[in-house]
């Protein structure tokens, strides 16, 4: 069953190349993407249940990462917010984790344990 994934990424290349990886390797739709903390945080906004996953890195164009995590807090339950970050810190994470992130992986080494944690997403009711 395919779910819908929202990524806030600012690299076009890693974009367009998680957008792929999400699409084949772990049945998601991605749905929307952003590369500000802005536009991540207003799409979010006016689309609360037209996603089940968003996938938030922590450097961004404007702004950060943090601030689009903390712009999920009132989510539903079935919804996931997940840090893919180069920058993998033992600070970022618990920081990430204290706003509401769900898991946190680094765009280096922890791909795999990314797919894997898609595996376990369900699509949003109805």
């Amino acid at each position: 069953m395919t779910f819908k994934a929202y990524l806030v990424e600012d690299s076009p290349v890693i974009r367009e190349n998680l957008v792929g990886f999400l699409e084949d390797v772990a049945d998601a739709q991605v749905v929307a993407s952003a590369s500000t903390e802005e536009e991540a945080v207003a799409w979010l906004g006016q689309h609360r249940d037209g996603w089940d996953l968003t996938i938030v890195d922590l450097f961004l164009k404007r702004g950060n990462g943090l601030g689009v995590i903390n712009a999920c807090r009132n989510r539903s339950p079935h919804q996931k917010v997940v840090v893919l970050s180069n920058y993998a810190t033992a600070d970022m994470r618990d920081r990430s984790t204290q706003l509401g992130a769900d898991a946190f992986f680094d765009k280096s080494a922890e791909l795999d344990q990314l797919v894997a944690y898609c595996a376990t997403m369900q699509p949003s009711p109805g």
